[in-house]
Parts: C-alpha cells; structure tokens; sequence
C-alpha cells in the first residue's frame, strides 16, 4: 500500500490571488513569514466585512439581528487592539475610517443584503491536497473569508465582498484580479460539500473613498481558470511549478509594489521604483 503524501506547504484560500500579483512578495510572507505592517485603509475593509458578516449570518440564523447591530460589531472591529495598523501609511483619521465604515456597513446591510439568498457566510472548508510533483503537495486550507455562498435560480455561486478605493470603477465592481480567489473558493466549495457551483461569481465592491458606493460585477469560469482545459493549463498547473521548483517569479507592475504592501522591498533588486 503507498503511503499518503503528507503536505509540504499549507496555503489559505484568500492568499491564493497574491501568489499570481507578485511571487516574490506572496513567497516572502506565506513561505518566509516576513510581515508588513497595513494602513487604516486595510483596517477598515476588515472591518467592514466583519459588520456585514455578522449581519449576513445573522440573516442565515433567523437570529434578528438589525443593521445597527451590525454597524456596532464594525465599530469593535476596527478598535480591536489585535486589529494591528500603522495610522502613517494613509491619509486616513481614524473619526473618517469609522464614518465611512458606517455608512458603507448600513447600506449594505438595509440594501443588499437582502436581495441575497444566502446558504453560507465565510465557510469553513475541508482541505484540499495539490500534487505538484517531486513530492511537494500543497494544501489549500482556511475559511472563505469574506465570501458568501449564494443562491439563484441558475443554482449556487460565489458572492465575494471587496472593499477599498478602487472597489468601484465606471459604476460597477472591480472584478479584475479577483478571478483566481473566487476560482479557488469554488473549488474548495465543491470539495467540502459534493455540491456542484453553477452560478457565475458575483464581487460586491463597497467603495471606501468618496460617498458611500457599492455595486456588482461578475466573474464566470473562476474554477475553469484554477484548473485548466484539455487545451491550456490552469493556474494551478503554473503554481505547481512555482512550488516544486522554488521559483517564485517577482512582478515589479504589480499595484502592490511598494514600500507600503511589501515586506521585500527594502532588499528587492526588482522593484519598479
């Protein structure tokens, strides 16, 4: 009888999309624990999505909870002493990060929220073992974070909560980038429950600079592009490369290339500075 690989490398789900920005800069943080401190901005997003959660969750429980509620789980949130951020990396106070906030989490919860049947908010999933070859297997493991499982008419599908200032671009939600993240949740989705996704996935963008935005946009074919066709490689195909040969290739276009986002800056030959 062979004996079962055991996983070299453990991976969450909501890191997958980064290794395909930059791996140089997802090597440095997942692989080489190398830590970058964030800025209110990020602070904020997190903190949104935990309000709506808690309010989305709520919706699935029958428990009642009203979007008040929700708006004062934000507000905990964001002065969580674990919520770690450095005031000097954005031109954001912390009076506008909790107004913003605000008024981000209740109009979600009193507009959108309801025009969703939700079946999962921020799923646990079963871990997912990828052979790369030369006996490195991967395991996407971890919650969906921020992510809610809807359904329709069409069947289930991803519905993924982004925030930030260009969450909205020309009225809709920005979807670019985020293919690979949602494409992974499918899979994981699917591997956890034996239930198939038929749905295409939907980003809500909740715009944090401005007034109060949000709006959608669509992603289709999110599993397809992890895993491929008969024709062309999936994403996962090229990461296993990256993850049996130790090549993680540096991106310096990548909007995340910078002193702020990156914790190999200081020492990268490839930044595009």
């Amino acid at each position: 009888m062979t004996e079962a690989k055991q996983p070299s490398i453990t991976v969450r789900a909501s890191s997958w999309a980064g290794l395909f920005d930059c791996a140089y800069r997802w090597e440095g943080i997942h692989i080489l624990g190398m830590r970058n401190t964030v800025g209110l901005r990020a602070a904020l997003g997190t903190s949104v999505h935990h309000g709506t959660a808690v309010f989305d969750q709520s919706r699935l429980d029958n428990a009642g909870l009203k979007p008040d509620d929700a708006a004062g789980a934000f507000i905990d949130k964001l002065h969580d002493p674990d919520n770690e951020f450095d005031p000097s990396k954005d031109d954001l106070t912390m009076k506008n990060a909790e107004i913003i906030g605000l008024s981000l989490t209740t109009k979600y919860c009193m507009d959108w929220s309801p025009k969703y049947d939700f079946v999962a908010v921020e799923m646990p999933t079963k871990p997912l073992d990828i052979d790369c070859g030369n006996g490195v297997v991967v395991q996407l493991t971890g919650t969906m974070d921020r992510a809610r499982v809807s359904k329709t008419s069409l069947g289930v599908g991803i519905t993924d909560i982004k925030t930030g200032a260009s969450a909205i671009q020309k009225g809709e939600a920005n979807t670019k980038g985020h293919a690979a993240q949602v494409g992974t949740y499918e899979l994981l989705y699917e591997h956890s429950t034996g239930d198939s996704i038929t749905d295409p996935a939907e980003i809500i963008g909740l715009s944090t600079r401005g007034k109060p935005e949000i709006a959608t946009g669509s992603i289709k074919n999110g599993k397809q592009i992890m895993v491929g066709t008969e024709d062309q490689p999936g994403l996962i195909e090229f990461a296993s490369y990256m993850f049996r040969t130790g090549n993680f290739y540096p991106n310096p276009r990548s909007l995340l290339c910078s002193e702020k986002y990156c914790p190999r800056w200081n020492s990268c030959i490839f930044k595009g500075d």
